[in-house]
């Protein structure tokens, strides 16, 4: 089949050759276990306080339920493993802000809640209890977006959709976990789609994976063989080819409107890892208390790809890897086009934290920015066909209303305007706080 591509975009080096070939390893339960109740986009997650009463020396078990909110667009939080509950309080948090967080000292039993057993068979399930099962579950869109997944699952009565994609492009350079995943857990991946086709009445799933993952692509390919309405769809190489608009795009041929959501257009999208989640809360009970994620960088002295408790701390998963070389000098929590600097390691991994990153001197240096030249090289690699010198511009002048003219909230900060300026500026930094004072208006 003919490959589509989407306009603009970069090809940065994918620096994936330092863990592709690595299977994917189980990390030990660490001595400290962080939950922060902000794991997702939406209300963040208030301590239960009735019956189960999270409090500082209470015991808790694995997959037992440390927070919640009432609200729709919300995902709850639970304990990754069992032990005593020893701080409850303000904690270093990837996003560069303290949030409340649940800290547990595991007892190395991992002895989990008494509730979890498995839902039943996908056959006798109902599409309203697929998505009870991803609700309570906790689960998220593991590519770092961390949207609610039950909330994809429940589109408007007046929007069906009929595609489900599965995001297998992970074009982010250097991580290679969903690359693992495809390839060791690929028939959870085809499990879990099929829950989701059947919880949203689609009629046919799709799976994206770029082409140079060709042994994920010939797996799962394989694997979808016998499936009248599933296929696997060979994608460019091309960064930001995961974006849920462009993977839409390329994919189905349909392009979803300026400010409007997938669903617009009778599309949801998931990661390969959302599959896998949603697969182990209907055959075991499990609720998302762990993910696989990439270690990697010249920086870190063994890359890995992990399989880690939520809330194991970076510092913790880097000793495990070998520890940091003496010229790291930047560490990122994703990948480096997406993923957020940290001042240090001492934060906890989360449910949208696809990778650990480490860089040496070497690899970065601090540019000083210089007048824009009017070169257009942003405008041309933009995915979304924006103007970001303009909304940078203007966002640098404070003038939001401007920026919001421009469309600057279409932005998804996927970093290929500051990727290609020749004149190194910060142009993501400022669409980004541009967009934050844009959304503070329409809240107050």
């Amino acid at each position: 089949m003919a490959q589509l591509s989407f306009r603009g975009g970069v090809h940065p080096d994918d620096a994936k050759e330092m863990t592709s070939k690595l299977a994917i390893v189980k990390m030990p339960i660490p001595g400290k276990i962080v939950v922060p109740m902000q794991q997702h986009i939406g209300a963040p997650c208030e301590l239960l306080a009735d019956v189960e009463k999270i409090e500082k020396g209470c015991y808790v078990k694995a997959g037992q339920k440390l927070g919640d909110n009432k609200g729709f667009v919300s995902a709850p939080v639970h304990a990754p493993t069992s032990g005593t509950v020893i701080d409850i309080g303000p904690y270093n948090h990837p996003l560069g802000m303290k949030i409340t967080a649940v800290t547990i000292e595991p007892d190395g039993k991992d002895e989990w809640a008494e509730n979890i057993k498995p839902a039943g068979n996908l056959e006798d399930l109902s599409p309203d209890d697929i998505r009870k099962i991803v609700r309570e579950a906790g689960i998220v869109g593991l590519g770092g977006a961390t949207f609610p997944a039950h909330v994809k699952l429940s589109p408007p009565q007046e929007k069906p959709i009929d595609v489900v994609i599965i995001n297998g492009a992970e074009c982010e350079p250097y991580l290679t976990a969903d690359h693992r995943v495809m390839l060791e857990k690929s028939e959870e991946i085809l499990f879990g789609l099929k829950a989701m086709i059947k919880a949203l009445g689609a009629v046919e799933g799709i799976i994206g994976i770029e082409n140079n993952k060709p042994d994920a692509f010939n797996l799962m390919e394989s694997l979808v063989a016998e499936e009248e309405n599933i296929r696997v769809c060979s994608l460019p190489t091309k960064y930001p080819q995961g974006a849920e608009k462009m993977l839409i795009q390329v994919t189905t041929g349909r392009t979803v409107p300026a400010g409007e959501l997938p669903m617009e257009v009778g599309v949801v999208n998931h990661n390969v890892g959302t599959a896998v989640a949603i697969t182990q809360a209907i055959r075991e009970g499990k609720p998302l208390v762990e993910r696989v994620l990439t270690v990697t960088g010249s920086g870190v002295n063994k890359p890995a790809n992990l399989q880690v408790r939520l809330g194991t701390l970076a510092s913790e998963i880097l000793e495990y890897c070998g520890g940091l070389k003496e010229t790291t000098a930047k560490l990122v929590m994703g990948g480096p086009m997406m993923g957020l600097a940290q001042p240090n390691a001492d934060v906890p991994i989360i449910k949208g934290t696809s990778g650990v990153l480490a860089l040496t001197s070497e690899d970065v240096f601090l540019s000083e920015s210089s007048p824009c030249i009017r070169c257009a090289k942003c405008v041309s690699v933009c995915p979304m066909n924006l103007m970001p010198t303009s909304i940078a511009q203007a966002s640098e002048h404070a003038n939001y209303k401007q920026a919001e003219k421009l469309y600057a909230l279409d932005c998804f900060e996927c970093g290929c305007c500051s990727y290609i300026c020749p004149s190194k500026i910060p142009l993501v930094q400022w669409i980004r706080i541009g967009k934050n004072e844009i959304m503070k208006s329409k809240n107050n």
